[in-house]
């Protein structure tokens, strides 16, 4: 029996307008919808977060508590804990600049490449300069926390370790005249503990904890 042409077409025809339909469906529904949606329950459960965790200092904005900051350049420098290193140095991130902000990332340097031993070298002769201006002489023999002298994998990590921070903690003190105790006190307040009690380890943000210290100078 012959079939014509219109009668061939008419089943892909017929379906046509239902994918067509179907398309649009999905896309208002995944492109508009859906997104929209998102963004509002985040900003009205999860204003601070959504909108990038931004830190403000008399109004202005200074940072984020999602994003490291260089805290290690300046005649400044031996008040102020430092946060982790970063690829893009010299001055990835100087804190309370917005002018000289660029951009930051890890080093993806194996292991076994010379450059990570020499970056860890260069990070620690900075260290022992800061204590030798800040009076500070460090016992014999003192380990340095591995993250005081390496990037992270984004080379954006705000936080350090407890360790890394109660290294840092004398000659810091002495910089700007206060007590261990207090000092110590601070960094306790500005300490993360685990996610749910289990998940990852303790942990300091850097930027919380140096502006507590200034807020403490303050008063």
């Amino acid at each position: 029996m012959a079939v014509s042409a219109s009668q061939a077409a008419s089943p892909a025809a017929g379906l046509l307008r239902p994918a067509l339909v179907l398309f649009g469906l999905l896309s208002l529904t995944t492109g508009m919808i859906y997104p929209l949606v998102v963004t509002g329950i985040a900003q009205v459960a999860f204003r601070d977060r959504a909108n990038g965790s931004i830190i403000t200092r008399d109004g202005e904005a200074i940072g984020s508590r999602l994003v490291g900051q260089d805290f290690s350049q300046g005649l400044n420098s031996g008040k102020y804990f430092w946060g982790r290193l970063s690829a893009t140095g010299p001055v990835p991130y100087t804190a309370f600049n917005a002018e000289t902000l660029t951009g930051s990332s890890g080093s993806n340097l194996a292991p076994t490449n010379p450059a990570l031993l020499d970056n860890a070298s260069v990070r620690l002769q900075a260290l022992r300069a800061a204590d030798a201006a800040a009076g500070y002489q460090r016992p014999a023999g003192q380990l340095v926390p591995v993250d005081l002298v390496t990037a992270s994998g984004s080379g954006l990590d705000p936080h350090i370790s407890p360790a890394a921070a109660e290294y840092q903690l004398p000659r810091v003190a002495r910089a700007r005249g206060m007590s261990e105790e207090s000092v110590r006190e601070l960094v306790h307040r500005c300490t993360e503990g685990r996610t749910l009690g289990v998940l990852g380890e303790p942990c300091v943000n850097v930027l919380e904890l140096d502006l507590a210290l200034d807020a403490a100078a303050a008063r």
